[in-house]
């Protein structure tokens, strides 16, 4: 069952979101906030920008952080066929009976520009880190502070065994752009 937006700004109020915009947020921007099912984040000024200088392979058992240039700033330039990390400006804390689904905003998406889908397990918590491609033959600019993707919130029929919390997973907590990584 997918919980609405009156579900979710209770559980807003209890910390599941912070900061936490309540209404849907549009004017001269791409939209954030409450939507009717979810909740659309935002993206920050931070961004690890994809670079083949390097000219490395991709591992995601030995990620070699020398892949990525850092950048700060409003607005961020996705070189063509690249990518970018970036993270949400939201923390979000998933209650033990929900599960989420991060997926792509349609204003990106008919740029060219795609979202990673990725889910938010049960009891997992921190800054999402979030991987945009632009998958044009063109540089793409893309908005911090502005709507990235949408969270949508789906309930358990049953509370799960065993939570991202209990198993301690790897990505639990984090507050900034992480990379890929596995546990020894």
């Amino acid at each position: 069952m997918v919980k609405n937006d009156r579900w979710i700004r209770e559980m807003a109020e209890n910390g599941m979101i912070t900061p936490f915009a309540d209404d849907q947020v549009r004017k001269g921007a791409i939209s954030f906030g409450v939507s009717a099912y979810g909740y659309d984040m935002r993206i920050s000024d931070e961004f690890k920008i994809f670079s083949s200088i390097n000219n490395t392979i991709i591992d995601p058992k030995k990620f070699d952080p020398g892949s990525f240039v850092d950048y700060k700033g409003e607005v961020c330039i996705i070189p063509p066929n690249s990518y970018v990390l970036a993270v949400s400006v939201e923390y979000f804390k998933i209650p033990r009976e929900t599960i989420v689904i991060c997926t792509g905003k349609s204003t990106y998406a008919r740029c060219g520009i795609a979202v990673n889908v990725t889910p938010l397990e049960p009891e997992w918590e921190g800054h999402v880190t979030i991987a945009i491609s632009n998958t044009t033959p063109l540089p793409a600019r893309i908005y911090a502070n502005e709507g990235i993707a949408q969270i949508i919130f789906l309930a358990a029929a049953e509370v799960c065994a065993k939570s991202y919390a209990d198993k301690s997973g790897k990505y639990q907590a984090q507050k900034e752009i992480t990379l890929s990584r596995i546990d020894n």
